[in-house]
């Protein structure tokens, strides 16, 4: 099993006193630092962002959602940094993630992690720095992540059908990763088409959302069946690799945000009947998908559940309880909102409370893991 999946030393390990304590060297810390851990940005980015569009506001709710908002920031500049250390002392293991089918896979989380950063700016930060900063760093960021997330959608799977040696037993959840990037940029692109001047930049901007949508799409439908058929013959594999069974909801909680989104206030770039049929078609995919994201949550749940009662140990992979349910809680407030239905509206902050109960294992766990070092190691 590659590091990307690898789970970290018994607990004692981890209490070893003094920070980087179980490293041989401190500069080990940059060595083995994989793209997987932009997921930490992406998952702490979209706790802030889901409670923005949470149908219920709560006292302080906002302001708590700004602070984990700035702390996401904070961490993409700071792995940002660490990454091109790196990128110039170990050149050789940098270019080697490509070539691992495995570590491979988690080249769309950098982009994820531009954009997911990029809305919560737009979104939260505008709070504190301003409308038009914000609207400034969400462009860039947003520029940035669509660029490389149609870059790792094509460059990634071409790797695997040319390079990469892969068989049925394989075929993990991870490989929804590459071709995810553009859903994100889909609906993370309907909030700056209303800040484009009207006429033909808005127009063209949502129709490149819309083609973006069709791209991760139906790779996710390309997809799917292979990971259901995977776990049905080959079952869930290494306990490590069993989180990332949630990454599927990832595509499908990003497209219900998407296709809603740009049915809003992004849709009046388009003529009738078309903004008609955009409001139809955020109703009317949103609620199918959604039945189906309920169904993966409760199988995914289940397969988390009886993998942990025979020891769950733990990984960077326990991201993957995060962002993919933070796309589910954006989409179930973007139905709520659409249809103003009640049960749409609890349900989205039940959902939220689940993302929030995650991020905090998963931080907790992910922070203790780095002061000490152990997720550092080959």
């Amino acid at each position: 099993m590659t590091s990307t999946l690898a789970p970290d030393r018994p607990a004692s390990d981890e209490h070893r006193p003094g920070p980087l304590s179980a490293l041989d060297h401190p500069a080990q810390l940059f060595a083995n630092l994989g793209p997987n851990w932009f997921a930490s940005i992406m998952g702490t980015g979209i706790v802030a962002n889901a409670a923005a569009s949470l149908p219920a506001q709560f006292p302080g709710l906002r302001t708590a959602a700004t602070v984990v908002w700035a702390a996401a920031a904070l961490l993409l500049v700071a792995l940002s940094a660490a990454w091109a250390v790196h990128w110039a002392r170990h050149r050789p293991t940098a270019r080697g993630h490509a070539h691992n089918p495995v570590m491979a896979q988690f080249w769309g989380a950098p982009p994820m992690a531009l954009m997911t950063v990029g809305a919560g700016t737009l979104l939260l930060g505008k709070d504190w720095i301003g409308l038009g900063p914000a609207l400034a760093v969400d462009w860039v960021l947003w520029t940035a992540g669509t660029a490389l997330g149609l870059l790792t959608a094509v460059w990634i799977p071409f790797r695997m059908m040319t390079t990469h040696e892969l068989k049925g037993e394989n075929v993990f959840a991870g490989w929804l990763m590459p071709v995810v990037p553009p859903m994100v940029s889909a609906a993370n692109g309907a909030l700056l088409i209303p800040h484009l001047p009207p006429g033909q930049a808005q127009l063209g901007l949502l129709l490149a959302c819309y083609a973006m949508f069709g791209l991760s799409l139906f790779a996710t439908l390309f997809l799917v069946p292979q990971i259901w058929q995977r776990l049905v013959l080959h079952k869930t594999g290494p306990a490590a690799t069993v989180p990332t069974v949630w990454i599927v909801l990832g595509p499908l909680g990003q497209s219900i945000t998407a296709a809603n989104l740009l049915s809003g206030d992004a849709a009046a770039a388009l003529p009738e009947p078309y903004r008609a049929a955009a409001a139809a078609f955020g109703l009317f995919y949103g609620v199918p998908a959604w039945g189906f994201a309920m169904l993966w949550l409760v199988l995914a749940a289940a397969l988390t559940l009886r993998t942990a009662r025979r020891g769950l140990p733990f990984a960077l992979t326990w991201w993957s309880f995060t962002f993919p349910v933070g796309t589910v809680v954006t989409g179930t407030s973007a139905l709520a909102a659409k249809v103003h239905s009640g049960l749409f509206g609890f349900l989205a902050v039940l959902l939220y409370l689940l993302l929030v109960t995650a991020w905090l294992i998963v931080a907790a766990r992910t922070a203790r893991g780095s002061y000490h070092g152990t997720l550092f190691r080959p």
